[in-house]
């Protein structure tokens, strides 16, 4: 039940982030020459005005189907990772996090490769007038592969493991630490906004600690588009943004990451707990959340199913 309600929060999490997510890839990747956006809100009313509300969801196909084997892989390879390190402490928690993220690269790389190419799917143009390339995300990955092979499937899979394990074990180290600073004690009538609070606040701390990379990650999945690759590698792609845009570059779309990071896990979280608790109505009382107690992250962790 606790993978079932993850599942559901972090369906939650993905409706109510995804537009912030789509302003975020647009900003990173757009033409500096020729930028389409001033900023963060005028994205947000270009994408409205051009190409409805709707441009806001493209590629949200994508996160929700890998959402099931994502959660699967992150808080079983966590669980198993923690139960073998043996101590619940916050650098184990780290340890466990990094883990996770790790092995989950596998199927969060064409996910977002997916979700970035379906973004930029039409950029600039009106919602009528524009060519679509890609039906949807699962034809996306499949034109992807018939052109380019597995390798084209796994563009930016490098990038996207320098993001995820210290993305990761970031995101559970300030949950843990954030956690138990709060104290989460079963009678506490506001122990649900502390966990609402641990959790977003532990999305930004994650988002803040690797953000450079997902520009790069971003800037190289969405490369090709058009049929013209303008990177040959991240070095190259580093080179290139730095030359031409400065040290700024890693923070575009910075804004609107942030603004997506708490609502996101905010939205998670309230979904789990209800979920939990009609489903567990007439079991015994949860268990005490206090540091000490080794079950503390084994029910919080389970109720984070995505940042």
């Amino acid at each position: 039940m606790d993978f079932v309600a993850g599942c559901i929060g972090g369906a939650a999490g993905v409706l109510v982030g995804h537009p912030f997510d789509t302003v975020k890839v647009r900003l990173q990747v757009q033409n500096v020459d020729k930028p389409l956006y001033r900023g963060t809100f005028h994205c947000f009313q270009s994408i409205v005005r051009q190409e409805s509300v709707t441009g806001l969801y493209k590629g949200i196909g994508s996160p929700m189907m890998g959402l099931t084997f994502i959660n699967a892989i992150v808080f079983g390879v966590q669980g198993n990772t923690m139960r073998l390190l043996g101590e619940d402490t916050p650098t184990n928690q780290f340890l466990a996090g990094a883990a996770a993220g790790a092995i989950q690269c596998v199927i969060c790389c064409p996910m977002e490769l997916a979700k970035t190419r379906m973004q930029m799917q039409g950029t600039g143009g009106k919602q009528s007038s524009s060519k679509k390339l890609y039906k949807n995300s699962l034809d996306c990955l499949v034109r992807i592969y018939r052109q380019e092979g597995l390798s084209g499937v796994n563009r930016g899979m490098v990038t996207t493991l320098i993001r995820e394990m210290p993305g990761f074990g970031v995101y559970f180290w300030a949950y843990d630490v954030l956690t138990r600073s709060l104290g989460c004690e079963p009678n506490d009538r506001y122990m649900i906004p502390k966990l609402l609070f641990a959790g977003g606040m532990a999305g930004i701390a994650s988002w803040l600690s690797t953000y450079p990379v997902d520009v790069i990650k971003s800037r190289l999945q969405a490369d090709g588009v058009g049929g013209v690759n303008q990177y040959s590698s991240i070095a190259d792609c580093v080179r290139q943004s730095v030359r031409k845009e400065g040290y700024m570059v890693f923070t575009r779309g910075l804004t609107s990451t942030l603004l997506r990071a708490f609502p996101v896990n905010a939205a998670t979280f309230a979904t789990v707990t209800l979920v939990l608790m009609y489903a567990r109505r007439g079991e015994e009382d949860p268990k005490d959340c206090e540091p000490a107690q080794p079950s503390h992250h084994t029910q919080i962790q389970q109720q984070t199913s995505s940042m």
